[in-house]
Protein backbone atom coordinates (compact mmCIF):
# COMPACT_ATOMS: atom_id res chain seq x y z
CA UNK A 1 0.00 0.00 0.00
CA UNK A 2 1.01 3.42 -0.97
CA UNK A 3 2.09 5.38 2.43
CA UNK A 4 1.63 8.92 0.98
CA UNK A 5 -2.11 8.24 -0.66
CA UNK A 6 -5.32 8.92 1.96
CA UNK A 7 -6.50 5.21 2.66
CA UNK A 8 -9.94 4.65 1.40
CA UNK A 9 -11.26 1.87 3.80
CA UNK A 10 -13.32 2.83 6.73
CA UNK A 11 -15.09 0.42 8.58
CA UNK A 12 -15.70 -2.20 5.51
CA UNK A 13 -14.02 -5.61 5.76
CA UNK A 14 -10.28 -4.71 3.99
CA UNK A 15 -10.29 -6.45 0.19
CA UNK A 16 -8.00 -9.64 0.33
CA UNK A 17 -5.84 -7.43 -2.06
CA UNK A 18 -4.99 -5.09 -0.10
CA UNK A 19 -4.17 -7.70 3.12
CA UNK A 20 -0.68 -7.65 3.60
CA UNK A 21 2.07 -8.09 6.33
CA UNK A 22 3.44 -10.25 8.89
CA UNK A 23 2.33 -10.22 12.15
CA UNK A 24 5.65 -9.13 13.81
CA UNK A 25 4.24 -5.78 11.90
CA UNK A 26 2.36 -5.29 14.97
CA UNK A 27 5.28 -4.74 16.94
CA UNK A 28 6.04 -0.95 15.63
CA UNK A 29 3.00 0.98 16.39
CA UNK A 30 2.19 -0.72 20.15
CA UNK A 31 5.96 0.03 20.81
CA UNK A 32 5.78 3.20 19.63
CA UNK A 33 2.70 4.38 21.14
CA UNK A 34 3.91 3.35 24.74
CA UNK A 35 7.39 4.59 24.77
CA UNK A 36 6.84 8.15 26.30
CA UNK A 37 8.21 9.21 29.57
CA UNK A 38 4.69 8.60 31.02
CA UNK A 39 6.32 5.51 31.62
CA UNK A 40 9.27 5.95 33.97
CA UNK A 41 6.13 7.77 36.17
CA UNK A 42 4.29 4.66 36.46
CA UNK A 43 6.75 2.60 37.93
CA UNK A 44 7.06 5.52 40.56
CA UNK A 45 3.28 4.80 40.89
CA UNK A 46 3.12 1.28 41.71
CA UNK A 47 6.43 1.66 43.66
CA UNK A 48 4.30 4.51 45.86
CA UNK A 49 1.64 0.87 46.69
CA UNK A 50 3.96 0.17 49.18
CA UNK A 51 5.95 -2.79 46.74
CA UNK A 52 10.30 -2.48 47.11
CA UNK A 53 12.14 -2.86 43.71
CA UNK A 54 11.96 -5.99 42.60
CA UNK A 55 8.04 -6.92 43.57
CA UNK A 56 7.46 -3.60 42.09
CA UNK A 57 9.32 -4.57 38.57
CA UNK A 58 7.26 -8.34 38.89
CA UNK A 59 3.74 -6.99 39.80
CA UNK A 60 4.51 -4.55 36.86
CA UNK A 61 5.50 -6.75 34.26
CA UNK A 62 3.31 -9.08 34.90
CA UNK A 63 0.68 -6.79 34.81
CA UNK A 64 1.67 -5.05 31.66
CA UNK A 65 2.06 -8.48 29.72
CA UNK A 66 -1.23 -9.36 31.06
CA UNK A 67 -2.98 -6.25 30.22
CA UNK A 68 -1.50 -6.35 26.41
CA UNK A 69 -2.20 -9.88 25.94
CA UNK A 70 -5.86 -8.65 26.01
CA UNK A 71 -5.31 -6.61 23.09
CA UNK A 72 -3.12 -8.76 21.52
CA UNK A 73 -6.45 -11.46 21.65
CA UNK A 74 -8.60 -8.78 20.23
CA UNK A 75 -6.30 -7.80 17.44
CA UNK A 76 -6.74 -11.79 16.27
CA UNK A 77 -10.51 -10.98 15.41
CA UNK A 78 -9.42 -7.97 13.04
CA UNK A 79 -7.17 -10.45 11.47
CA UNK A 80 -9.93 -12.76 10.70
CA UNK A 81 -11.99 -10.58 9.39
CA UNK A 82 -10.46 -7.09 8.02
CA UNK A 83 -12.84 -5.50 10.30
CA UNK A 84 -12.08 -2.99 12.89
CA UNK A 85 -12.40 -3.24 16.77
CA UNK A 86 -15.69 -1.76 17.44
CA UNK A 87 -17.40 -2.53 14.23
CA UNK A 88 -16.81 -6.60 15.26
CA UNK A 89 -18.78 -5.77 18.38
CA UNK A 90 -21.72 -5.34 16.92
CA UNK A 91 -21.66 -9.26 17.23
CA UNK A 92 -21.92 -9.82 21.01
CA UNK A 93 -24.02 -6.25 21.22
CA UNK A 94 -26.04 -6.12 17.98
CA UNK A 95 -25.68 -3.22 15.37
CA UNK A 96 -27.71 -0.53 17.21
CA UNK A 97 -26.47 -2.12 20.87
CA UNK A 98 -23.21 -1.50 19.53
CA UNK A 99 -23.54 2.06 19.75
CA UNK A 100 -23.14 2.26 23.35
CA UNK A 101 -19.42 0.97 23.67
CA UNK A 102 -19.03 2.55 20.61
CA UNK A 103 -19.66 5.98 21.74
CA UNK A 104 -17.65 5.34 25.13
CA UNK A 105 -14.61 3.94 22.57
CA UNK A 106 -14.85 7.16 20.88
CA UNK A 107 -15.15 9.28 24.34
CA UNK A 108 -12.37 7.78 25.50
CA UNK A 109 -10.11 7.82 21.97
CA UNK A 110 -10.52 11.59 21.65
CA UNK A 111 -9.72 12.26 25.51
CA UNK A 112 -6.74 10.92 25.25
CA UNK A 113 -5.81 12.61 22.28
CA UNK A 114 -6.48 16.04 24.27
CA UNK A 115 -4.56 14.58 27.13
CA UNK A 116 -1.95 13.61 25.31
CA UNK A 117 -1.64 16.52 22.55
CA UNK A 118 -1.47 18.82 25.75
CA UNK A 119 0.97 16.82 27.82
CA UNK A 120 3.50 17.55 24.40
CA UNK A 121 2.62 21.13 24.15
CA UNK A 122 3.31 21.66 27.71
CA UNK A 123 6.56 19.46 27.70
CA UNK A 124 7.73 21.24 24.98
CA UNK A 125 7.34 24.85 26.48
CA UNK A 126 9.10 23.66 29.61
CA UNK A 127 12.25 22.62 27.56
CA UNK A 128 12.22 25.43 25.02
CA UNK A 129 11.74 27.85 28.13
CA UNK A 130 15.25 26.12 29.77
CA UNK A 131 16.70 26.47 25.90
CA UNK A 132 15.78 29.78 25.32
CA UNK A 133 14.80 31.57 28.12
CA UNK A 134 13.81 34.72 26.13
CA UNK A 135 10.74 33.04 24.50
CA UNK A 136 7.66 33.66 26.54
CA UNK A 137 6.30 30.71 27.75
CA UNK A 138 2.60 31.30 26.43
CA UNK A 139 4.20 31.59 23.16
CA UNK A 140 6.29 28.46 23.33
CA UNK A 141 3.17 26.62 24.71
CA UNK A 142 1.34 27.71 21.36
CA UNK A 143 3.81 26.93 18.92
CA UNK A 144 4.72 23.05 20.68
CA UNK A 145 0.84 22.63 20.39
CA UNK A 146 0.39 23.97 16.99
CA UNK A 147 3.33 21.43 15.93
CA UNK A 148 1.52 18.58 17.90
CA UNK A 149 -2.05 18.87 16.70
CA UNK A 150 -0.80 19.28 12.69
CA UNK A 151 1.50 16.06 13.24
CA UNK A 152 -1.02 14.09 14.78
CA UNK A 153 -4.08 15.25 12.47
CA UNK A 154 -2.05 14.71 9.26
CA UNK A 155 -0.47 11.35 10.05
CA UNK A 156 -4.45 10.63 11.30
CA UNK A 157 -5.88 11.44 8.01
CA UNK A 158 -3.31 9.13 5.57
CA UNK A 159 -4.23 6.62 7.64
CA UNK A 160 -3.10 3.03 8.50
CA UNK A 161 0.03 2.51 6.02
CA UNK A 162 1.60 5.97 7.30
CA UNK A 163 0.93 5.32 10.95
CA UNK A 164 2.68 1.81 10.15
CA UNK A 165 5.62 3.42 9.13
CA UNK A 166 5.52 6.49 11.42
CA UNK A 167 5.62 4.19 13.90
CA UNK A 168 8.00 1.97 13.16
CA UNK A 169 10.73 4.94 12.84
CA UNK A 170 9.38 6.62 15.72
CA UNK A 171 10.36 3.76 17.43
CA UNK A 172 13.96 3.06 16.28
CA UNK A 173 14.01 6.81 17.51
CA UNK A 174 13.02 6.76 20.98
CA UNK A 175 15.28 3.15 21.68
CA UNK A 176 18.56 5.30 20.82
CA UNK A 177 17.46 8.23 22.65
CA UNK A 178 15.82 6.65 25.70
CA UNK A 179 19.18 4.66 25.68
CA UNK A 180 21.37 7.81 25.93
CA UNK A 181 19.04 9.41 28.68
CA UNK A 182 19.36 5.84 30.72
CA UNK A 183 22.88 6.31 31.08
CA UNK A 184 22.81 9.90 31.83
CA UNK A 185 20.81 9.33 34.48
CA UNK A 186 22.68 6.46 35.75
CA UNK A 187 24.20 7.35 38.57
CA UNK A 188 20.39 8.58 39.92
CA UNK A 189 19.54 4.95 40.44
CA UNK A 190 19.55 2.78 43.04
CA UNK A 191 17.87 -0.29 44.92
CA UNK A 192 17.37 0.87 48.69
CA UNK A 193 13.32 0.29 48.59
CA UNK A 194 11.48 -1.82 50.82
CA UNK A 195 8.55 -3.88 51.09
CA UNK A 196 5.78 -2.18 52.99
CA UNK A 197 2.74 -3.87 51.70
CA UNK A 198 1.30 -7.18 51.82
CA UNK A 199 0.48 -9.95 49.35
CA UNK A 200 -2.90 -7.43 48.53
CA UNK A 201 0.06 -5.17 47.57
CA UNK A 202 1.53 -7.53 44.75
CA UNK A 203 -1.97 -7.80 43.61
CA UNK A 204 -2.73 -4.75 43.73
CA UNK A 205 0.42 -3.78 42.03
CA UNK A 206 -0.37 -6.38 38.75
CA UNK A 207 -4.39 -5.08 38.59
CA UNK A 208 -2.88 -1.45 38.78
CA UNK A 209 -0.23 -2.10 36.39
CA UNK A 210 -2.67 -3.38 33.95
CA UNK A 211 -5.01 -0.48 34.53
CA UNK A 212 -2.19 1.76 33.60
CA UNK A 213 -1.60 0.12 29.97
CA UNK A 214 -3.30 -2.32 28.04
CA UNK A 215 -6.86 -1.69 28.80
CA UNK A 216 -6.97 1.73 27.50
CA UNK A 217 -5.95 -0.07 24.60
CA UNK A 218 -8.32 -2.80 23.91
CA UNK A 219 -10.78 -1.11 22.11
CA UNK A 220 -8.29 -0.59 19.48
CA UNK A 221 -6.60 -4.30 19.07
CA UNK A 222 -8.04 -5.25 15.85
CA UNK A 223 -7.67 -1.39 13.87
CA UNK A 224 -4.17 -2.23 13.31
CA UNK A 225 -4.28 -6.06 11.99
CA UNK A 226 -7.08 -6.18 9.75
CA UNK A 227 -4.83 -5.50 7.25
CA UNK A 228 -2.81 -8.64 8.08
CA UNK A 229 -3.59 -11.58 5.37
CA UNK A 230 -6.61 -13.43 6.76
CA UNK A 231 -4.16 -16.78 6.56
CA UNK A 232 -2.13 -15.21 9.61
CA UNK A 233 -1.80 -17.41 12.29
CA UNK A 234 -3.70 -16.48 15.76
CA UNK A 235 -1.08 -17.01 18.45
CA UNK A 236 1.90 -14.48 16.10
CA UNK A 237 -0.99 -12.03 16.11
CA UNK A 238 -1.87 -12.05 19.84
CA UNK A 239 2.31 -12.23 20.85
CA UNK A 240 3.87 -9.75 18.86
CA UNK A 241 0.73 -7.29 20.01
CA UNK A 242 1.67 -8.12 23.25
CA UNK A 243 5.64 -7.73 22.80
CA UNK A 244 5.04 -4.78 21.24
CA UNK A 245 2.64 -3.23 23.25
CA UNK A 246 4.47 -4.22 26.63
CA UNK A 247 8.47 -4.92 26.84
CA UNK A 248 9.32 -1.20 25.56
CA UNK A 249 7.08 0.38 28.66
CA UNK A 250 8.53 -2.32 30.72
CA UNK A 251 11.99 -0.95 30.01
CA UNK A 252 10.63 2.49 31.61
CA UNK A 253 9.37 0.85 34.55
CA UNK A 254 12.18 -0.87 35.65
CA UNK A 255 14.13 2.69 35.20
CA UNK A 256 11.20 4.33 37.27
CA UNK A 257 10.92 2.15 39.67
CA UNK A 258 15.44 2.27 39.84
CA UNK A 259 14.88 6.30 40.22
CA UNK A 260 12.60 5.79 42.84
CA UNK A 261 15.33 4.04 44.98
CA UNK A 262 18.16 6.02 44.63
CA UNK A 263 16.73 9.22 44.23
CA UNK A 264 13.30 9.88 46.15
CA UNK A 265 12.83 13.43 45.31
CA UNK A 266 13.60 13.06 42.09
CA UNK A 267 11.12 10.63 41.44
CA UNK A 268 8.48 11.98 43.87
CA UNK A 269 8.54 15.07 41.22
CA UNK A 270 8.64 13.20 38.26
CA UNK A 271 5.25 11.24 39.50
CA UNK A 272 3.69 14.36 38.85
CA UNK A 273 5.34 16.07 35.92
CA UNK A 274 7.71 13.47 34.49
CA UNK A 275 9.18 15.05 31.34
CA UNK A 276 9.79 18.67 33.41
CA UNK A 277 11.28 16.79 36.08
CA UNK A 278 13.57 14.57 34.56
CA UNK A 279 14.73 16.75 32.20
CA UNK A 280 16.11 19.33 35.50
CA UNK A 281 18.33 16.50 35.83
CA UNK A 282 20.01 16.66 32.26
CA UNK A 283 22.85 18.25 31.02
CA UNK A 284 21.96 21.02 28.27
CA UNK A 285 23.46 19.57 25.41
CA UNK A 286 21.01 16.55 25.94
CA UNK A 287 17.70 19.26 25.91
CA UNK A 288 16.77 19.13 22.36
CA UNK A 289 17.13 15.29 22.42
CA UNK A 290 15.60 15.12 25.15
CA UNK A 291 12.67 17.22 23.91
CA UNK A 292 12.05 15.26 20.87
CA UNK A 293 12.09 11.86 22.73
CA UNK A 294 9.39 13.56 25.41
CA UNK A 295 7.28 15.27 22.84
CA UNK A 296 7.70 11.82 20.13
CA UNK A 297 6.28 9.56 22.83
CA UNK A 298 3.05 11.61 23.83
CA UNK A 299 2.42 12.13 19.92
CA UNK A 300 2.72 8.46 18.83
CA UNK A 301 0.00 7.62 21.60
CA UNK A 302 -2.46 10.35 20.08
CA UNK A 303 -1.59 9.28 16.09
CA UNK A 304 -2.91 5.68 17.87
CA UNK A 305 -5.93 7.32 19.19
CA UNK A 306 -7.21 9.62 16.29
CA UNK A 307 -6.91 6.80 13.91
CA UNK A 308 -9.40 4.18 16.32
CA UNK A 309 -11.41 7.80 17.35
CA UNK A 310 -12.32 8.03 13.22
CA UNK A 311 -13.06 4.23 13.05
CA UNK A 312 -15.24 4.52 16.42
CA UNK A 313 -17.65 7.42 15.07
CA UNK A 314 -17.76 5.27 11.84
CA UNK A 315 -18.82 2.51 14.02
CA UNK A 316 -21.80 4.57 15.45
CA UNK A 317 -23.34 4.77 12.19
CA UNK A 318 -21.99 8.50 10.69
CA UNK A 319 -22.05 8.49 6.94
CA UNK A 320 -18.63 10.24 6.44
CA UNK A 321 -15.41 9.29 4.93
CA UNK A 322 -12.84 7.54 7.12
CA UNK A 323 -10.64 10.87 6.88
CA UNK A 324 -12.91 13.14 7.43
CA UNK A 325 -14.13 11.72 10.64
CA UNK A 326 -10.52 11.92 11.86
CA UNK A 327 -10.33 15.68 10.77
CA UNK A 328 -13.54 15.80 12.67
CA UNK A 329 -11.89 14.39 15.97
CA UNK A 330 -8.58 16.46 14.97
CA UNK A 331 -11.21 19.90 15.51
CA UNK A 332 -12.01 18.42 18.81
CA UNK A 333 -8.81 17.62 20.31
CA UNK A 334 -7.70 21.23 19.34
CA UNK A 335 -10.00 22.63 20.83
CA UNK A 336 -10.21 20.65 24.34
CA UNK A 337 -6.43 21.15 23.91
CA UNK A 338 -6.68 24.73 23.86
CA UNK A 339 -9.36 24.67 26.62
CA UNK A 340 -6.98 22.45 28.68
CA UNK A 341 -4.04 24.94 28.03
CA UNK A 342 -5.21 28.19 28.08
CA UNK A 343 -8.36 28.59 29.85
CA UNK A 344 -9.01 25.52 32.47
CA UNK A 345 -6.48 25.50 36.25
CA UNK A 346 -8.05 22.79 37.60
CA UNK A 347 -9.62 20.52 34.49
CA UNK A 348 -6.77 17.42 33.16
CA UNK A 349 -7.06 16.19 36.64
CA UNK A 350 -11.09 15.63 36.53
CA UNK A 351 -10.76 14.93 32.75
CA UNK A 352 -8.60 12.41 33.65
CA UNK A 353 -10.61 10.76 36.27
CA UNK A 354 -13.55 10.66 33.85
CA UNK A 355 -11.16 8.50 31.38
CA UNK A 356 -11.09 6.34 34.07
CA UNK A 357 -14.42 5.83 34.45
CA UNK A 358 -14.72 4.29 30.69
CA UNK A 359 -11.72 2.42 31.35
CA UNK A 360 -14.18 0.79 34.02
CA UNK A 361 -16.39 0.14 31.07
CA UNK A 362 -14.11 -0.74 28.34
CA UNK A 363 -12.70 -3.87 30.54
CA UNK A 364 -16.46 -4.83 30.61
CA UNK A 365 -16.65 -4.74 26.68
CA UNK A 366 -13.30 -6.25 26.00
CA UNK A 367 -14.60 -8.91 28.38
CA UNK A 368 -17.54 -9.73 26.49
CA UNK A 369 -15.95 -9.22 23.17
CA UNK A 370 -13.41 -12.17 23.91
CA UNK A 371 -15.72 -14.57 25.35
CA UNK A 372 -17.80 -14.12 22.00
CA UNK A 373 -15.04 -14.28 20.11
CA UNK A 374 -14.22 -17.59 21.98
CA UNK A 375 -17.96 -18.69 21.36
CA UNK A 376 -17.55 -17.88 17.81
CA UNK A 377 -14.67 -20.22 17.46
CA UNK A 378 -16.77 -23.08 19.17
CA UNK A 379 -19.42 -23.54 16.79
CA UNK A 380 -22.38 -21.16 18.09
CA UNK A 381 -22.18 -18.71 15.42
CA UNK A 382 -20.23 -16.67 13.06
CA UNK A 383 -19.29 -12.93 12.51
CA UNK A 384 -23.11 -11.80 12.58
CA UNK A 385 -25.51 -14.69 12.70
CA UNK A 386 -25.61 -18.73 12.18
CA UNK A 387 -22.82 -20.34 10.83
CA UNK A 388 -23.42 -21.70 7.61
CA UNK A 389 -23.15 -25.40 6.71
CA UNK A 390 -19.57 -26.78 7.19
CA UNK A 391 -18.95 -24.25 10.28
CA UNK A 392 -16.87 -22.28 8.18
CA UNK A 393 -17.11 -18.34 8.16
CA UNK A 394 -17.94 -16.58 4.58
CA UNK A 395 -16.97 -13.15 3.43
CA UNK A 396 -20.56 -12.44 3.41
CA UNK A 397 -21.37 -13.71 6.92
CA UNK A 398 -19.01 -11.46 8.27
CA UNK A 399 -20.16 -8.41 6.30
CA UNK A 400 -23.94 -8.61 7.77
CA UNK A 401 -22.38 -6.63 10.74
CA UNK A 402 -21.70 -3.77 8.68
CA UNK A 403 -25.02 -3.60 7.50
CA UNK A 404 -28.21 -1.93 9.16
CA UNK A 405 -29.96 -5.44 8.19
CA UNK A 406 -27.96 -6.90 11.43
CA UNK A 407 -29.52 -7.76 15.21
CA UNK A 408 -30.57 -4.94 16.17
CA UNK A 409 -29.75 -5.71 20.01
CA UNK A 410 -28.27 -8.73 21.72
CA UNK A 411 -29.55 -8.62 25.24
CA UNK A 412 -26.65 -10.90 26.69
CA UNK A 413 -23.86 -8.42 25.75
CA UNK A 414 -26.07 -5.44 26.71
CA UNK A 415 -27.20 -6.26 29.94
CA UNK A 416 -23.44 -8.25 30.97
CA UNK A 417 -22.13 -4.82 30.19
CA UNK A 418 -23.95 -2.51 32.47
CA UNK A 419 -23.70 -4.83 35.55
CA UNK A 420 -20.44 -5.15 35.23
CA UNK A 421 -19.56 -1.73 34.74
CA UNK A 422 -21.97 -0.32 37.56
CA UNK A 423 -20.16 -3.22 39.83
CA UNK A 424 -16.53 -2.29 38.47
CA UNK A 425 -17.27 1.56 39.01
CA UNK A 426 -18.35 0.70 42.80
CA UNK A 427 -14.81 -0.35 43.32
CA UNK A 428 -12.41 2.28 42.19
CA UNK A 429 -11.44 5.71 43.48
CA UNK A 430 -11.06 9.71 42.37
CA UNK A 431 -8.72 12.17 43.59
CA UNK A 432 -11.58 14.37 42.00
CA UNK A 433 -14.17 14.98 44.88
CA UNK A 434 -16.86 15.47 42.48
CA UNK A 435 -16.34 12.31 40.55
CA UNK A 436 -15.35 10.61 43.89
CA UNK A 437 -18.82 10.95 44.92
CA UNK A 438 -20.33 8.81 42.25
CA UNK A 439 -17.91 5.95 42.21
CA UNK A 440 -16.37 3.69 44.77
CA UNK A 441 -19.99 2.90 46.58
CA UNK A 442 -18.97 -0.38 47.29
CA UNK A 443 -16.08 -0.04 49.52
CA UNK A 444 -15.88 1.36 53.09
CA UNK A 445 -13.65 4.06 54.04
CA UNK A 446 -10.91 2.47 54.93
CA UNK A 447 -10.98 0.25 51.57
CA UNK A 448 -10.99 3.17 49.71
CA UNK A 449 -8.03 5.11 51.31
CA UNK A 450 -6.04 1.91 51.37
CA UNK A 451 -4.40 -0.26 48.88
CA UNK A 452 -6.80 -1.59 47.61
CA UNK A 453 -9.04 1.64 46.73
CA UNK A 454 -5.81 2.77 45.16
CA UNK A 455 -4.96 0.35 42.74
CA UNK A 456 -8.35 0.67 41.52
CA UNK A 457 -9.73 -3.26 41.36
CA UNK A 458 -12.96 -2.25 39.89
CA UNK A 459 -11.99 -1.99 36.16
CA UNK A 460 -10.39 -5.72 36.83
CA UNK A 461 -13.49 -7.09 38.60
CA UNK A 462 -15.46 -5.42 35.96
CA UNK A 463 -13.60 -7.30 33.36
CA UNK A 464 -14.07 -10.75 35.42
CA UNK A 465 -17.82 -10.13 35.51
CA UNK A 466 -18.68 -8.71 32.59
CA UNK A 467 -17.01 -12.13 31.13
CA UNK A 468 -18.60 -14.75 33.49
CA UNK A 469 -22.24 -13.29 33.37
CA UNK A 470 -22.22 -13.01 29.31
CA UNK A 471 -20.94 -16.61 29.24
CA UNK A 472 -23.37 -17.87 31.57
CA UNK A 473 -26.12 -15.42 29.86
CA UNK A 474 -25.57 -17.20 25.82
CA UNK A 475 -25.25 -20.77 27.96
CA UNK A 476 -28.43 -20.52 29.14
CA UNK A 477 -30.20 -19.11 25.94
CA UNK A 478 -28.71 -21.83 24.22
CA UNK A 479 -30.17 -24.52 26.15
CA UNK A 480 -32.99 -22.79 26.19
CA UNK A 481 -32.42 -22.88 21.88
CA UNK A 482 -31.85 -26.76 22.27
CA UNK A 483 -35.08 -27.83 24.25
CA UNK A 484 -37.81 -25.87 21.99
CA UNK A 485 -36.20 -28.11 18.92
Amino acid sequence: MDTMAVEQNGINAVPESERHGRPRDLFWPWAGSNLSLFGVAFGVYIVGLGLGVVPAIITGAIGYALSFLLVGLVAIAGARSGVPTMTLGRAPFGYQGNKLPAALSYLSNVGWEIVLVTLAAQSGAAILGRLAPGIPPATATAVCFAVAAVVVIAVGVYGHAMIMVVQRYLTYAFVVLTVVYMILMAPRLGVSLETTAGPGGWVGGIIFAMTLLGLGWVNCGADYSRYLPPESRPRPVAVWTMLGGALPPMVLLVFGVLLAGGDPALAEAAGGDPVAALAGALPTWFLLPYLLTAIGGFLAGAIMDIYSSGLSMLALGVPIRRHYAVLIDGLLMVLGGYYLLFVSTSFLATFQAFLAIIGVVMAAWVAVFLVDMWRLREGGRSYGGPRPAGGQDTRADRERLLRPGAPALHWPGLVSLVVASIVGLGLITSADENIAAVVGFLMSRELQTGTFGAANIGVVVALVVAGALYYLMTAFIRRGDRGTR
